[in-house]
């Protein structure tokens, strides 16, 4: 009977971390779904950005602050683990990191969509 409830106790661990929550969330606003931080700041991906790599300098992120992760943060699934200019993890969804805007200033906000052609809303 001990085997067995030690057998549980393991499977239940095991199912619980399969199902680990996702750095950001979704958010419903005008222009649909966008990802967003767990505080419902608009995430934000980068043109420049290439093979999961974040080509966004120290001058840019004071702008672009980086979605960053917190210590100890697996990858998993579509969501990976990139590093800024500074050498901190970042998330990236699909392989394009992401990033928070300085301008957005309350949740919901969107004020960096479109920024110079290059900065979007991450769908």
């Amino acid at each position: 009977m001990k085997t067995i409830l030690i057998a549980m106790g393991i499977l239940a661990a095991t199912s619980l971390s399969a199902f680990a929550a996702e750095p950001a969330k979704m958010m419903d606003t005008k222009m649909g779904k966008v990802w967003a931080t767990e505080k419902g700041m608009t995430l934000y991906t980068f043109d420049k950005d290439k093979d999961g790599k974040s080509n966004c300098d120290e001058k840019c992120l004071k702008n672009w602050p980086a979605f960053h992760a917190s210590k100890g943060a697996k990858a998993e699934g579509e969501w990976t683990l990139v590093k800024d200019s500074a050498g901190k993890e970042m998330w990236a969804y699909e392989g394009k990191p992401l990033y928070t805007f300085a301008k957005d200033k309350k949740a919901g906000d969107m004020e960096g969509d479109g920024v110079g052609g290059v900065w979007h809303v991450a769908k």
